[in-house]
């Protein structure tokens, strides 16, 4: 679509913690036709606080956002209509970030996200998926697009019941001996439970497989 007179241009609101990046895209984004930039957040909690204020149409949205609330979080809020943004004014969200991981992009789409782009994009292609969220169409990357049909094709394994109660003990914060001991079971098998987690969950951290547990309810 080529923006004219008569189309309002699509209000899109920055969030990423890195300044120097904020100043990227603000730069580049505008001297480009159709949109404007009404706001720029460093913080999941300003970016909520100044979509109440400023409406946009769209959030690019980081996921790596420092200390406090994470993209994530921040995109579920702001999807859902909930906290300061009512649900009639809740805009689509376009997660904008370096990281391509399974557990990354799943958790983000799962959060209500509208689109999901890297950046090292051309900007040609930022520009499209801003306008195509704008209109609630999807956008994704092509390296996203490919994860997630494989994803598709190959679903992961559901969990054992052993493993369950392993992520239930990763979840309280146990570590390895710890977790051992409370399960009666050695050190090694618990490492070999592990890896088999993390290769159906899709991650290779403890944090991570707590996070992707949390956002598919394994852990009640």
């Amino acid at each position: 679509m080529t923006p004219t007179d008569a189309t309002p241009p699509i209000r899109l609101l920055l969030c990423d913690d890195h300044a120097v990046v904020r100043a990227g895209l603000l730069a580049l984004l505008s001297s480009t036709a159709g949109i404007e930039v009404v706001g720029e957040a460093g913080s999941g909690e300003e970016a909520l606080a100044m979509a109440a204020r400023v409406r946009p149409d769209v959030v690019l949205m980081d996921l790596q956002l420092g200390d406090g609330m994470d993209g994530v979080e921040a995109t579920r809020r702001l999807a859902s209509g909930a906290g300061a943004v009512p649900e009639e004014a809740a805009p689509r969200v376009l997660v904008l970030t370096m990281f391509d991981t399974d557990a990354d992009i799943a958790r983000a789409i799962e959060a209500g996200a509208t689109g999901y782009l890297l950046k090292a994009e051309r900007p040609e292609e930022l520009f499209a998926a801003i306008r195509n969220a704008a209109a609630g169409r999807t956008a994704l990357s092509a390296p996203v697009a490919d994860r997630l049909m494989a994803q598709l094709r190959t679903p992961r394994p559901a969990l054992s019941e052993r493993e369950r109660d392993i992520l239930q003990q990763l979840a309280r914060g146990l570590g390895n001996r710890e977790i051992a001991r409370a399960l009666f079971i050695s050190e090694a098998t618990v490492k070999t439970h592990l890896g088999r987690i993390y290769g159906k969950l899709g991650v290779d951290t403890r944090a991570g497989a707590v996070a992707v547990a949390t956002e598919r309810r394994l852990l009640g």
